[in-house]
């Protein structure tokens, strides 16, 4: 709530919280790096013997664990929703991405060896929270100092993700692929605060009744498909749209292999060990399809009846208005 407050009044502060929220992960992934180089140092390597003794090995376990994996670094996409309010897109957005993933994947290689040096892998997976237990272990007096980063590190992936997904949702009001007033932006503050409230609201009605482990699995599911469907999009513009101007161009074979990919994550855990939620997730998303048609593409006058209201006291209450047009 206070991430959604914080993004709606300013994108200044929203900018400025996320800078020192970055840093703050910064410190304690520098601390728990730096302590673990020094336990390696001081011989404690028992639990990197056998590191993968039991390990069960299947296209469901893999993709389970790539859920996971991929869940990690799901940042990665986070600029793409912000590229127009980037300065120097062209520029900044591939050199983000070319700086960002491989410092990420050093800083999470690192911190699971530093966890290493002290769990073993069955108290890693039965820690509440492993950079917890990590202070608790190597920091002593200090270990206090690793929960209040972990929350800054939690709080600030949670305000990037609602900095740049209200952008998705604001863009498709503006599409006209869900409701008008998703589009609108705040007077005084000049922010799409409909487009973030409204995520808002989706991401607390998401994590009320579910456990980390079923949001991960039901989530990387679901996104995947759209994933793929967005880079298989990308593959068909290709041949089918020569002539739109591409200032960031990538070689077809990138996108190919991410769309292959796409469709093994999805298929691989249902094939191999299908779940009901699976199919709940899957009529969840279906489910947008019905909204859409009812008050978006068919306009129904009976479905205008509800939206026209609803439209007209949000805006007033939000004191939101429609993107003006920009004539070149």
């Amino acid at each position: 709530v206070v991430i959604t407050i914080v993004n709606s009044l300013s994108v200044k502060l929203g900018s400025y919280l996320q800078n020192f929220l970055t840093a703050a992960k910064m410190i304690i992934v520098t601390i728990i790096i730096v302590s673990g180089i020094v336990l390696l140092a001081q011989g404690k390597t028992d639990n990197f013997k056998d590191s993968f003794k039991g390990s069960k090995i299947s296209v469901s376990s893999i993709s389970l664990a790539f859920y996971n994996g991929l869940w990690a670094y799901d940042g990665w996409n986070q600029l793409n929703y912000i590229t127009e309010e980037l300065k120097n897109p062209y520029r900044n957005l591939p050199l983000s991405i070319i700086i960002g993933i491989p410092l990420v994947t050093v800083c999470y290689v690192l911190i699971n060896v530093s966890y290493f040096t002290v769990m073993t892998s069955t108290e890693l997976l039965q820690s509440q929270a492993v950079a917890v237990t990590f202070g608790d272990r190597v920091l002593y007096p200090a270990s206090w100092i690793v929960p209040l980063f972990v929350v800054f590190s939690t709080l600030g992936s949670a305000n990037g993700t609602c900095f740049t997904a209200g952008r998705l949702v604001y863009v498709a009001g503006r599409e006209g692929h869900v409701l008008k007033i998703l589009s609108y932006i705040s007077v005084k503050h000049l922010t799409p605060a409909p487009a973030i409230i409204f995520y808002g609201a989706i991401a607390i009605i998401y994590i009320i009744p579910g456990d980390i482990n079923s949001l991960i699995n039901y989530f990387s599911f679901a996104v995947w498909i759209f994933y793929g469907l967005t880079v298989l999009a990308l593959i068909v513009m290709r041949f089918t749209r020569k002539e739109l101007k591409r200032p960031i161009r990538v070689p077809i074979v990138i996108p190919v292999i991410v769309t292959l990919v796409s469709i093994v994550l999805v298929l691989a855990p249902i094939i191999s060990a299908p779940e009901l939620p699976y199919l709940y997730c899957t009529l969840f998303i279906l489910s947008g399809l019905i909204v859409y048609a009812l008050f978006v593409h068919l306009k129904f006058s009976w479905a205008q009846k509800i939206s026209k209201p609803m439209t007209m006291h949000l805006q007033m209450l939000l004191e939101v208005v429609p993107e003006e047009d920009v004539t070149e």
